[in-house]
Order: C-alpha cells, then structure tokens, then sequence
C-alpha cells in the first residue's frame, strides 16, 4: 500500500517538473498592460492636467502653448503651432509641441504664471520648473527657427565676405557681430539674443577680411535692410545685455514710427519695450503730414527706449484706446508716454507736436522727471448706497487702506463683455455681506480711473485689502463664482485674525456689526 502511495506522489512530482519546464521564461512573467501613447491632434500632443507630467518625462524637449477655448488670438496661433510641428515631425524628432486648454486649469495658470493667452513655454529634459518663455513668436517659421536655436547653434559662423552677404541678402532684415575675438562676453550676450529673435538670421564673425570690407574697427553689431546697413552697435563688455539688444533689434520688425490698427497691435505689444509714446492725430487734418514728420525726426533718437505709435482718431475702431487714454476730439493732437509696467501715463505739457517738445518730454520720462497723469472720476453721490461701493480714484486709498475695514474690490473695464457678466456676481457677494461692517465689497473702473497702488493685472482682475495696520494686498485668482469669492473672502480673514480672537466665521456672523467705521464723503486724501 505504502509502495503505491509513493508511486503516486512521485508521478505527481514528475508531472508537474515537466509541465513547468515546458514553460518559458516570458510566460513566467506577468505581461504588464501597454500604456497607450498620448493622443495627437495635428502633430500637437493633447495635453491636460493629467498626462502633463508624463509628457515631460516623455520627451527632451517639449513646446507647450497654454490656451483658452473661446480666445481668437488662440486659435490663430494653433494653426502656425500645427504647421512649426509638422514640419519639424521628421528633421527634428526629438522636438515636440503640446497643447493644453487651461480654461478652467486655474492651478497650472498659477504655477506658470501664465496671464495672457495664448502663452508658449519650452521644457527641457523634463523639468517642469523654471520653463523658458517663447515671447513674440507668431510664425511657423519663426517657432522653428527658435527651437532650433535653443537646441542647437544660435547663430552662423562666417568665414568669408561671400557668406556674410549671403546672410544679409537672405531676408530683409539680417544682423551680424563682427568681433575681434570669438570667445568674449559680448559674444556670449550676442548669442542669447539671437535665440530670443527668430524673425532674421544672426550671423557672426571674427574674420579681419569680413571686418575690413564692411569697415568695422571693433566689436559691433549691425542690423542691414534689404541689404543696407541701418544701424551699428558698438558692443562693450559688460555694457550691453541680452535684454537691451532684443529691444533693439526687435524694433525694426517695425516700421520707426507704426500705426496701431488691428493688424500691428499684437506685434507692437510682442517686442519687449515697456515705454510706448503715442500721437493720437486726425490722419487726414491739413497738419498732419508736418506733425507726422516731426514725431519721426524725435523717434530715431530713442529706438530700443521708447517705441513710436501712431493712432489715426478717425478711425472708430480706435474707440477702446481713445477710451483707455481718456482721450477726447478736444484733445487732439495728444501725446502721451505708457509704461506698461506700472501702467502709468504720462501727458505730454506742451501742445505743440514739435520735434523739440517730443525729444524734451522724452528724455524728461527716461530721467524720471516727467509728471504722471492720474485722472479720476468724481465721486458718485450714491457711491456707497448699494451693497458694492463705487470707488473711484479720488475715494480709492481712503477707502481701501482702511486699518479697521476689510475690502475686498473687483477691477473692471464696462466695455468687457467678462466683466459685464462677473458684475451680476459680485452684486450678489455685496447683498451677501452687506450687513457686516467690517466687511466691504467695491468695484472700481480702471478705464475711467488710474490707481497706481495696486499692481493690474487683465480685466476682470480682484484684489483683497485685509484689515489691520501696515499695507496688504492679495491677488485672487480662483474660479469665478459667489461661492468661492465668497470662501476666499472667509479664508482670509481667518488668516489675518490677531492671536486670541475669536473663530471668524462666527465673528462675522454675530460680532463684526458691533463696529462700525464711519466714511464721509467730503474726506479726501
């Protein structure tokens, strides 16, 4: 009995040792589930907040435009975005284009500080910090010219007069750095401006032939037209920055002087100079053509400082920016400096458009003499009847800087249709808190009034002034609607309670009326 007991067992064993040899190694194995690859539409990864980090992990360098559904100027760059990654599909595979609607991607905008749309960013071996900024580029063309120049060599290394008038023949603009040596810091500067100027080629050279027969004595860079040198830069150490020679060379992609119409206005707001000096003139008024000569003459002077604009008052379309500038047909001709910056205006004291005057006031903007223009409404005699008060610029920072007060204020243009819509909310966050004293919810129009306090940001903006002593400000920018204004409004003031006060939800629903900050309208800073 036991013999056959034991027969078994060893058959058993057998059966099973010949069954797992016949097994192989990649059975053994549990077969993992292939991820599928991210979809593409047009050559342009479909990015969301979900594959985004795959992506970057996926990829040596990615091209990433952060858009919004409903934006024109969005989809308009879509189209040369799809054409720059088809293009690049097989010369350039380890480059890669995504798209990302960041619609309702309120955390993504904050940690890419993404305030304009559409905005462009370029990772890099798959960090996700500290992207690089594709500022101004519009182009297919000009979007692989600049990703090639971040991968690769920035510029074209010219050895003899024939390739340097290749270069300069290529296009209608051209720049070359002639130098006496390759391996100098005004080399270095020169070389990190042509990757943020993809619109001409960039050349450079230390040939003493190429040198002499353009008759260039030290290290200059020089932008030809059509052929023809228009400006030479004497290049120092140190003197010049990356920055300074994007402006500079960024401005002959226009014309001296550029009339603001639809078709210019986004090109004049891509190149990176912060002060705008605008004439605002009748184009077809017998004056004109004397007026336009001499805002010319004035502006070859500050080219790469202060960009020339030019903004025909007979043309309706031109409403908005008459409005913005509070500019009226009594007004005209005007002149006016903006930093785009701060946005600060600046009126020009003399009324004649003389090339003198416009030199004058210019050099007086640039040393920090020039007086800001702060225009205001006048204060409404119902402004604080509603549950949102009306602050203007005249009642603005007797109203917001308040220590015993906590104001919580929406930015708004009346022309915006955002703004319109948002308006209906937030009178109903003012119904919502109107009985607490502590608490007050305003609305300001920033067309009609300039605050140079707060930082701006594009309309509809909020900003909440916290009670207490000391100057605060916090930038809300979360969703949109009662019930998160609301939270916002809650949370912070529980942030900013002094220690041993009592829970704020409960203090503004019992207590906060107890005081009472008496405003009068006849005060005034």
């Amino acid at each position: 009995m036991k013999n056959h007991v034991f027969f078994f067992l060893l058959l058993l064993f057998l059966t099973a040792f010949l069954a797992a040899d016949s097994i192989s190694p990649s059975e053994t194995k549990s077969k993992k589930p292939k991820i599928p690859k991210i979809k593409k539409e047009n050559n342009v990864l479909l990015l969301k907040k979900s594959n985004f980090d795959r992506a970057l992990k996926e990829t040596k360098y990615l091209l990433v435009e952060f858009y919004v559904s409903l934006s024109q100027s969005s989809q308009n760059l879509s189209e040369e975005f799809a054409e720059a990654a088809r293009q690049l599909k097989k010369e350039a595979p380890r480059i890669q284009f995504g798209k990302i609607d960041v619609t309702h991607q309120h955390d993504l905008r904050k940690e890419f500080n993404i305030r304009e749309f559409p905005t462009v960013k370029f990772f890099v071996d798959g960090r996700r910090e500290d992207p690089i900024d594709c500022k101004g580029v519009r182009q297919a063309s000009a979007f692989i010219t600049w990703v090639k120049r971040r991968t690769g060599p920035s510029t074209i290394l010219i050895n003899s007069i024939e390739q340097a008038e290749a270069i300069i023949h290529a296009d209608d603009l051209a720049v070359i750095g002639f130098f006496k040596e390759l391996d100098d810091d005004s080399m270095e500067v020169f070389s990190e401006t042509a990757r943020d100027v993809p619109e001409m080629p960039f050349g450079m050279t230390a040939s003493k032939d190429v040198c002499a027969n353009y008759g260039i004595h030290k290290n200059t860079l020089v932008v030809f037209e059509k052929g023809k040198p228009v400006h030479n830069e004497i290049l120092e150490d140190g003197r010049q920055n990356k920055l300074d020679l994007t402006r500079l060379i960024k401005t002959f992609t226009l014309d001296l002087v550029t009339e603001y119409n639809l078709e210019t206005s986004v090109k004049i707001f891509d190149i990176p100079v912060e002060n705008h000096i605008v004439l605002f003139t009748p184009m077809n008024s017998e004056t004109f053509n004397v007026i336009y000569e001499n805002y010319k003459s004035a502006a070859a002077e500050f080219r790469g400082k202060i960009m020339f604009v030019l903004v025909n008052t007979n043309e309706t379309k031109n409403g908005r920016v008459f409005e913005y500038f509070r500019i009226t047909e009594v007004d005209v001709p005007a002149v006016r400096i903006l930093n785009l910056t701060s946005d600060a205006k600046y009126k020009m004291p003399a009324d004649e458009v003389t090339v003198e005057n416009l030199k004058e006031f210019c050099h007086s903007y640039l040393n920090g003499k020039a007086k800001l223009h702060l225009p205001s409404e006048e204060i409404p005699e119902d402004w604080e009847k509603m549950p949102v008060k009306v602050l203007v610029g005249k009642n603005f920072n007797r109203i917001v800087f308040n220590k015993t007060t906590t104001v919580f204020v929406m930015f708004y243009a009346p022309w915006s249709y955002d703004c319109r819509k948002l308006l209906q909310i937030w009178d109903k966050l003012g119904e919502q808190y109107e009985s607490h004293k502590d608490i007050i919810i305003a609305k300001i129009d920033v067309t009609a009034n300039d605050i140079l306090s707060v930082g701006l940001g594009r309309y509809p903006f909020f900003r909440l002034f916290p009670a207490g002593p000391g100057y605060q400000e916090v930038a809300y920018d979360g969703e949109h609607t009662l019930e998160a204004f609301a939270e916002f409004l809650e949370e912070q003031i529980k942030a900013n309670m002094e220690p041993g006060e009592r829970d704020p939800l409960g203090g503004i629903k019992e207590d906060l009326s107890q005081k009472e900050t008496v405003i009068t309208e006849k005060e005034e800073l």
